[in-house]
């Protein structure tokens, strides 16, 4: 048997990438979400509908699906504003799914990771998680903390047997992309090929990331491979993050 594996925001982009990865490897896989029409198109995995903003919901689910060896904190939300037109709704908003959500997963999971000795956590924050970025406050103070977060519970766990990262991502090609293509196109008047190429130029790699590609990180991350890895932020970027 396979280790079991919970992956929020498991139904699209990021997240469908690391079901499919950990599947793959005869895990079994529960995937997190709030859209259940989504997490019933997923195949041969579990599923369970679960806001991770929700402090009840999240303790009934893992309450049960009982044991889990790897956690995945994938469940994002991301807006881009300047600071001056982004309202209190929009910054609580952030905090709540980039922060609360792995906050109360982590805080579901621990204890029984703890007593066995043995467990993996990995939260896929963002390069906006280690710099700064124009007209991303609330998304950048989020994805900050999130990394806080790893760094903190990884340290109160060292030597336990249970191990905390991050991965920070650049742009990734997933329906997130596709919606702050189409605000740039809005606000700008910019084609959608101009559009996406204004965010292509900000990638060291000269284009997009694949969602695979962030899965495999996160996969090496929980595995055992990566056993004296803790506490760390993974950048994902091809080389541009240097902060």
């Amino acid at each position: 048997m396979g280790r079991t594996v919970v992956v929020t925001g498991g139904a699209k982009g990021i997240g469908r990438a690391i079901v499919e990865r950990f599947a793959a490897l005869g895990d079994g896989v529960i995937a997190l979400g709030r859209d259940r029409d989504a997490l019933q198109r997923l195949g041969g995995v579990g599923t369970e509908v679960c806001d991770v903003t929700d402090e009840r919901a999240v303790a009934q689910t893992f309450g049960s699906i009982g044991d889990v060896d790897v956690l995945v904190n994938n469940a994002g939300f991301a807006e881009s504003a300047p600071l001056a037109r982004t309202s209190l709704e929009s910054w609580s908003r952030h905090l709540d799914v980039n922060v609360t959500g792995p906050f109360l997963c982590m805080r579901a999971v621990v204890p029984a990771m703890r007593e066995r000795g043995s467990g993996s956590i990995v939260t896929v924050a963002s390069v906006a998680g280690r710099v700064g970025a124009p007209y991303t406050s609330a998304y950048t103070a989020s994805k900050h903390a999130a990394v806080g977060l790893t760094r903190a519970v990884a340290s109160e766990l060292a030597g336990t047997g249970v191990r905390v990262n991050a991965v920070c991502p650049a742009y990734v090609r997933t329906e997130l992309i596709t919606r702050a293509i189409a605000r740039i196109v809005e606000a700008t008047g910019r084609t959608e090929a101009e559009a996406e190429q204004a965010l292509v130029d900000q990638a060291p790699l000269g284009r997009l990331l694949d969602p695979a590609e962030v899965a495999d990180a996160v996969v090496f991350l929980a595995s055992d491979a990566a056993a004296a890895i803790t506490g760390q932020a993974l950048v994902i970027d091809g080389g541009g993050v240097q902060a």
